[in-house]
């Protein structure tokens, strides 16, 4: 798509909403929709403050946008169920039928590897047709966003792609956290730490991924997000054919700066 696109960011204010955006604000044409914090937008930059669990709010915060990233969610691996229900699942329904009423061409969706969790626990690497096995009820909200993606994208001819994403801590140098994870200081709440590591994805790897992602000409995919580590429990295959997503970070690299 072109260089200006009209993007509606959902979740703008939360910690990839904002990686994507200081990567790409000046190749997009931004709307961020916020809801109780407020969000501090570059000049070139709209905002919009919109409920994702209010479908009126959400339909007004989407119009006249192209495409949309879908990023608002309780990201809670623990969320309890009506949290879940409300913003990950009526969330999610309300931003592709808005999608749909407003004529957006392209949704791309925050999924998440705990949609297969349970296949991430027992596999050395999780390829593309790995079984739906969610981990949680957020992995099952993930994995409802999934279907509704293939289903708006099957009935209403909308370009969806959903992103498995690993995990982004946000840090510039993950080294530290790395160090933690491997020493038994920090705990993930579901997988041990190995597997936490070769799931990492950088900065700059998930804003190209979201990228690649508005950019692609596809109908429908859904597509792991990890960076180039190695070893990785992904398999990035058709991330990288289909999106044409070329991951520049290596988790093992920060590993070696370990003493």
């Amino acid at each position: 798509m072109p260089r200006g696109m009209k993007v509606l960011v959902t979740g703008a204010g939360g910690r990839i909403g904002k990686i994507f955006r200081r990567f790409y604000r000046d190749y997009y044409s931004l709307r961020l929709m916020y809801h109780r914090t407020p969000v501090e937008a570059a000049s070139n930059e709209e905002v919009v403050k919109a409920d994702i669990r209010d479908f009126d709010s959400v339909l007004k915060a989407i119009k006249g946008m192209e495409a949309v990233v879908h990023l608002a969610a309780n990201p809670k691996v623990n969320a309890p169920w009506n949290s879940v229900l409300e913003l990950n699942i009526i969330g999610t329904y309300n931003v592709f039928e808005a999608a749909r009423i407003a004529g957006v061409k392209k949704v791309v969706f925050a999924s998440s590897n705990h949609a297969c969790g349970f296949a991430v626990l027992e596999s050395d690497l999780v390829g593309p047709d790995a079984p739906i096995r969610p981990d949680s009820l957020y992995g099952v909200s993930k994995v409802f966003g999934e279907a509704l993606g293939r289903y708006y994208s099957d009935k209403f001819g909308l370009s969806v792609i959903c992103l498995r994403i690993g995990a982004c801590p946000g840090l510039e140098d993950p080294t530290h956290l790395f160090r933690e994870l491997l020493s038994g200081e920090r705990a993930h709440p579901i997988y041990p730490p190995e597997k936490t590591v070769a799931m990492w994805i950088s900065n700059r790897d998930i804003a190209q991924l979201i990228h690649r992602s508005l950019e692609a000409n596809l109908r429908f995919g859904i597509f792991y997000g990890v960076s180039n580590n190695t070893p990785r429990i992904f398999d990035l295959s058709e991330t990288k054919e289909k999106l044409g997503y070329n991951p520049q970070d290596n988790a093992q690299d920060y590993l070696k700066q370990q003493p």
